[in-house]
């Protein structure tokens, strides 16, 4: 299936239901007074996260969801039926901005959170509600409400722990493959990879993290060229990146330094954020460099590079590596996360001391 990460919806809520004008007529009842009841409200347009959905595809070919209207009040004191509602599934991580503003309106973050995007119209009041000690034959109602009607643009950002950096064919697919559940499309050319591929990485018993593979990177990239700029959107939530840097280049003129440097210039022209994140460096191919020029090789680089993170000699295709790398990115994510749940400090002048 192909990777969608951007749609456009029209949604339109259930407009209510009229109100009613009617009379009590009974057989020796001359006045029964007024007896038109509301009508019912209009149906809502709920959006569920629902995490067995990782595309927006079905909402290239579906774009207009309407839900009902509300039924009409009625004689005899019966109110309207309420419209049906419907639900619209999304994947976890959508975005729904409002078209003509701009505006982020929704995010879904959480497995099975429901939002409202769109209100039905509330019914309309019959004349059994404007009864009074001074009108008891009232002949006024009201119409239903209209129901919220928006064009909304639904953008996909995945929700992993970990992104993976790197220019085309520097190994990424491999990588994601040896250390996860996926299994990505990988051969010996660029541009191998034209979706984001999430993998599971399983540390131990109820240890894991979620991994994101991007398209690779070319120079000019936050421009707009290659494939990678229209998913890079995908590490903005991500804890930590690796950038995976290709250490023995099929061309002998390539300098991998040069590389890593272009990688790391088009990330912060995208995003300061995205750039200021923690980043990882992960030599990988090392298995086509011999024993005895390795170290001399991962040397020379993070000299020129002038890297002072963490970094990693791997190789993606026998593993080398690998699982060091793994266990030190559980470490981190977890600690990560331990952060982001600590308890926020409280002013002592703002604490409630009143008697409960």
């Amino acid at each position: 299936m192909k990777f969608v990460d951007e749609a456009y919806i029209d949604i339109a809520a259930g407009d209510g239901g009229n109100g009613c004008v009617s009379f009590r007529h009974e057989k020796y009842k001359e006045f029964g007074g007024p007896n038109g009841g509301d009508g019912g409200r209009g149906g809502h347009v709920f959006a569920v996260a629902d995490p067995n959905l990782n595309t927006l595809v079905d909402y290239r070919f579906s774009r207009r969801h309407e839900a009902k209207k509300g039924e009409h009040g009625m004689g005899s004191d019966m109110f309207g039926a309420a419209g049906a509602d419907i639900t619209l599934k999304m994947p976890v991580g959508t975005i729904i901005s409002d078209v003509e503003t701009g505006d982020v309106l929704f995010e879904l973050l959480v497995p099975g959170e429901v939002i409202t995007i769109a209100k039905g119209g509330d019914g309309g009041f019959g004349n059994l509600r404007f009864k009074s000690a001074i009108n008891r034959a009232p002949r006024q109602k009201t119409p239903g409400w209209p129901g919220d009607k928006r064009n909304l643009k639904l953008e996909l950002k995945i929700l992993a722990d970990v992104g993976l950096l790197g220019m085309p064919n520097a190994g990424k697919s491999t990588f994601i493959a040896a250390v996860s559940n996926a299994r990505p499309k990988i051969a010996d050319y660029p541009f191998t990879t034209l979706h984001p591929n999430l993998g599971v990485v399983r540390v131990g018993p109820e240890q894991s993290f979620v991994i994101a593979d991007i398209p690779g990177l070319i120079e000019g990239a936050s421009e707009g060229a290659g494939l990678g700029h229209q998913f890079l959107r995908h590490l903005q939530r991500t804890r930590l990146l690796l950038h995976i840097v290709d250490m023995a280049p099929f061309d002998d003129t390539v300098d991998p330094v040069a590389q890593a440097k272009a990688i790391v210039a088009e990330l912060k022209k995208y995003d300061e954020a995205l750039y200021k994140k923690p980043r990882w460096l992960v030599l990988n191919k090392l298995d086509m460099v011999a024993n005895d020029e390795r170290a001399a090789l991962v040397k020379d680089f993070v000299k020129r590079y002038k890297f002072k993170g963490p970094v990693f000699e791997i190789s993606a295709l026998t593993r080398e590596g690998c699982e060091p790398l793994i266990k030190a990115i559980f470490q981190h994510v977890k600690a990560q996360q331990v952060a982001e749940q600590a308890p926020v400090d409280v002013d002592p002048r703002f604490v409630d001391l009143s008697p409960t």
